[in-house]
C-alpha cells in the first residue's frame, strides 16, 4: 500500500505515541476541541482506558501499533483505510531515549530507535499526506525537543540528532504543502512532566532546576496552537525560548563548550 486511502469519514486526528504523556495530554487537547481521534502506541490497556474515557466528547478508535516495526506504518495505514477513516491532522508524538554513550549500547538498539523516531515518522508523514491534503485544513505536528536547537550533548547520542532531522523535516514539508492548506509544525519542548525520563532510568540522577519543568498540558496546548497559527516552529515556555534566542547569538564553539560543562548534569553517562 502506498498511500492512504479515499476519505470515506470526517478526518480524524491521529496521535502516535498516545498513552502517556505529551501525546496522552494532545489527544486530551483535541478532544475538548472537538476533533475526533485515532490513538496509537504499544500499550493497548492504556490506550483502551484514554479512549473509553474521551468518548463522551469525540468518536475514538484504538489501534495498536509497535513503530520499532519497520512494517507497522504500511501496517497502520492499511487498518485506517479497512475501518473508512481519514486522516486530517498527524501528530508524530512516539519516541524515547536511548541513555548512555554511542558504544555502550548494541547496534539492535540504536537501529530500533532510528526506526521509531526517523523512519517511522517520514513514512507516516509520506503515507498520509494525500489525505491531509485532500482536507484543506491539514496538519501535521512533529513532537520534537528543544535539544534540536541546541549544540549536541553527551548520552543519548541520537536523540538530539534525531529531533534535528524532524524540526527539518517539518520545515520542508511546510513549504512543500502550504499551497493546500496544510500546516506543519515541530514542536520543541524542553524538560517536560512524563514518563520520559522514568523510561530511561534517569529522573533520580538529573540536576535541573524546578523552574525549568513544563507540563504536558502546557506543551500540547502550545503545540496545538501554533499549527493552526501556521508557526512552524514552537518552543514552549518563555525560558526555553529565551535560551534559544541567546544561543543563536553565541559563536558555536563557546556554546558547544557551555553544553559540554553541563550536559552530564541532563544526560547523566554509564
Amino acid at each position: 500500500m502506498t498511500d492512504a486511502s479515499p476519505a470515506r469519514s470526517p478526518g480524524r486526528a491521529l496521535v502516535t505515541g498516545a498513552s502517556s504523556g505529551i501525546g496522552e495530554q494532545i489527544a486530551r487537547e483535541y478532544a475538548r476541541r472537538g476533533v475526533p481521534l485515532v490513538l496509537t502506541a504499544r500499550r493497548v490497556d492504556r490506550l483502551q482506558a484514554l479512549a473509553d474515557e474521551l468518548a463522551a466528547q469525540v468518536p475514538v478508535d484504538v489501534i495498536a501499533c509497535d513503530l520499532a516495526d519497520p512494517a507497522a506504518p504500511a501496517a497502520l495505514v492499511a487498518e485506517l483505510g479497512r475501518r473508512g477513516i481519514a486522516v486530517r491532522i498527524l501528530v508524530n508524538n512516539a519516541g524515547y531515549g536511548v541513555p548512555g554513550r554511542y558504544r555502550s549500547n548494541d547496534w539492535s538498539i540504536h537501529a530500533a530507535f532510528l526506526q521509531v523516531m526517523l523512519t517511522a515518522v517520514s513514512e507516516l508523514c509520506w503515507r498520509l499526506l494525500p489525505s491531509i491534503r485532500a482536507s484543506g485544513q491539514g496538519r501535521i505536528i512533529n513532537v520534537a525537543s528543544f535539544a534540536a536547537l541546541m549544540p549536541a550533548a553527551e548520552g543519548q547520542t541520537l536523540y538530539a540528532p534525531a529531533k534535528s532531522f524532524l524540526l527539518k523535516l517539518s520545515e520542508a514539508l511546510a513549504l512543500e504543502n502550504a499551497d493546500r492548506g496544510v500546516h506543519v509544525t515541530a514542536l520543541c519542548p524542553g524538560f517536560t512532566y512524563s514518563e520520559f525520563h522514568d523510561a530511561t532510568g534517569t529522573r533520580a540522577r538529573m540536576q535541573v532546576s524546578p523552574t525549568m519543568w513544563l507540563q504536558a498540558i502546557d506543551v500540547a496546548r502550545a503545540g496545538i496552537d501554533g499549527n493552526e497559527r501556521g508557526d512552524v516552529l514552537v518552543v514552549p515556555g518563555w525560558r526555553y525560548k529565551l535560551m534559544h534566542a541567546i544561543v543563536k547569538l553565541l559563536p558555536h564553539r563557546l556554546a558547544l563548550g557551555m553544553m559540554a560543562r553541563n550536559s552530564r548534569k541532563v544526560r547523566p553517562l554509564d
